[in-house]
């Protein structure tokens, strides 16, 4: 997650919501957000109902939920989709700055 914070204004640049679903409950959720100043939005998923809808997998060895990248154009519509295999299985920013650049052309 903190690694959105760094390119930040380069998605609002490319008009880019960015939010960031977690398993975590409300409150667990609202302290990170707060104690790390996130400036885009977070939505708790304790349920997982929003992660199993886009498939983020469960593994249990690897301390629970595998990161998921999911890129919503404005018409509702999945156009890329990362499953991580590891935590530290994430597109960099400058990945993903290009293919909403490519999406908008």
């Amino acid at each position: 997650m903190a690694q959105l914070r760094q390119d930040y204004d380069e998605f609002v640049a490319l008009d880019t919501a960015v939010l960031v679903l977690g398993p975590e409950n409300a409150t667990a959720f609202a302290d990170y957000f707060t104690k790390h100043n996130l400036p885009y939005a977070g939505l708790p998923d304790p349920k997982h109902s929003i992660l199993k809808l886009y498939g983020q997998q469960i593994k249990l060895f690897k301390f629970g939920r595998m990161p998921a990248q999911v890129l919503v154009d404005k018409a509702g519509v999945a156009r890329y989709i990362h499953y991580g295999h590891s935590m530290r299985d994430i597109p960099p920013n400058q990945e993903m700055l290009q293919l909403i650049d490519s999406l908008e052309k």
